[in-house]
């Protein structure tokens, strides 16, 4: 579960020119969903842009766009990729990419006529319908969007190491067949991400097993939601040996059942290194044409090698081994 408390939105005055719009973000480029009417295309979908030239002033009008978080925060000062379409198709279906720019406010000289305007800001984005005449104007795009901020901790606020640590940023709703979309995959912890603001169904993911935490997080525009979770899990080192305390046995397979007999992990070696989610397992070593087997209980937050001794009374032939 995430813990009670450890979910907070912050108001961020600076929110468009420090923390959110300086923090890492995942495909920073992708195009937001738009308003009906105003689709524009993926980035593999629209044509190019062709060179021409920079416009006088007679040519062209003044255009400055800008982008906010809401309507009534303050500008955003970087982070931004601006892209300006002509709205109409051209052969092949695709609208000509006319005029793009990164960075905060944009200042482009573009020919008299209309345009759509998409504004991304990492997986936010707007976009808006514009008419370009000779006189200077301005134009803004409220990208409604907020920042995501993800942690994880053992019982007891260990830290979990963040090289182990993973989370996967789903939609929140579940498609016709149960599945939700995939938002944005494999995100690092601590990592600011932008995001429209709505709920997210967030999947936090501790080594490679079965250590997994699924909650939804509501992100708020203009503000930093930051999310810890709590696993309750235990990385295990396993290892065959004669007696206790003894050296580890080479060339040995390992087996982890669940409580209920089902495959959990399987590995190779004198040492098997696991995150294992609490709760009750069979550890089952094989080595040679010998079978080892111990009943084990993993406890959250409690790291720890465990010890499986290959003697006779602890032993089974392989072939007494039944799937």
């Amino acid at each position: 579960m995430f813990r009670g408390g450890a979910i907070k939105s912050t108001i961020l005055a600076l929110l468009a020119t420090g923390l959110l719009a300086g923090g890492p973000a995942v495909a920073q480029d992708a195009p937001a969903a738009q308003k009906p009417g105003d689709e524009v295309p993926g980035l593999s979908s629209f044509a190019p842009s062709k060179p021409e030239g920079r416009l006088t002033a007679s040519e062209g009008g003044e255009v400055t766009l800008v982008g906010r978080l809401t309507n009534e925060g303050p500008e955003v000062t970087r982070g931004l990729v601006w892209r300006i379409f002509s709205p109409d198709a051209d052969a092949d279906g695709k609208l000509p990419l006319v005029a793009s720019a990164q960075g905060g406010t944009a200042h482009l000289t573009l020919r008299p006529g209309g345009y759509l305007v998409h504004a991304a800001y990492g997986r936010a984005g707007a976009t808006k319908r514009i008419t370009v005449g000779k006189e200077p104007q301005k134009e803004t795009l409220v990208l409604n969007a907020g920042g995501l901020k993800l942690d994880a901790i053992l019982a007891g606020g260990v830290r979990i190491p963040p090289s182990k640590l993973r989370f996967s940023i789903y939609d929140a709703d579940e498609g016709p067949n149960g599945d939700r979309a995939l938002v944005i995959p494999d995100v690092a912890p601590n990592t600011v991400v932008r995001l429209s603001s709505g709920t997210y169904h967030v999947v936090s993911t501790y080594g490679t097993v079965n250590a997994v935490i699924r909650s939804d997080i509501r992100v708020e525009a203009g503000k930093l939601t930051e999310a810890t979770v709590e696993h309750k899990a235990a990385e295990l080192t396993l290892k065959l040996v004669r007696e206790e305390g003894g050296e580890a046995i080479a060339d040995t397979s390992w087996s982890i059942l669940s409580d209920s007999g089902d495959p959990v992990r399987e590995s190779v070696g004198a040492f098997a290194s696991m995150v294992l989610a609490e709760g009750d397992y069979t550890i089952i070593a094989k080595n040679r044409d010998r079978i080892y087997q111990r009943e084990f209980t993993v406890v959250g937050g409690r790291n720890q090698e465990v010890e499986v001794i290959a003697n006779e009374a602890n032993a089974q032939p392989a072939d007494e081994i039944t799937d």
